[in-house]
């Protein structure tokens, strides 16, 4: 299984049609995020570039499932293959048993 790295250039101007498909987007993402295919999801502040780290087994499945976003006909997209793609530790409590 390979990483790789979709940075999505977002449109200047939201439109109606981008707006209604914000819901659809997250629901996709987070069912991909419980399933470990997508590793990562980043917004800028500014709101002008979106990066998702993929798992994929090659550059053809990791394009189809950036295909299947809603919101990826908006957007330029360029995707890099990751030779390494590490996170810390993103819990945060732990829980301690005296």
């Amino acid at each position: 299984m390979n990483r790789y790295l979709a940075e999505m250039h977002t449109p200047v101007t939201a439109t109606e049609d981008f707006v209604a498909l914000i819901p659809a987007q997250w629901k996709k993402v987070t069912k991909l995020m419980r399933a470990g295919v997508i590793a990562s999801y980043s917004l800028a502040l500014d709101r002008s570039k979106l990066w998702v780290v993929f798992s994929a087994d090659s550059e053809t499945e990791a394009m189809q499932l950036l295909g299947g976003l809603p919101l990826t006909r908006f957007m330029r997209t360029e995707l890099s293959p990751l030779a390494f793609h590490e996170v810390g530790d993103t819990r945060t409590t732990q829980l301690i048993m005296n």
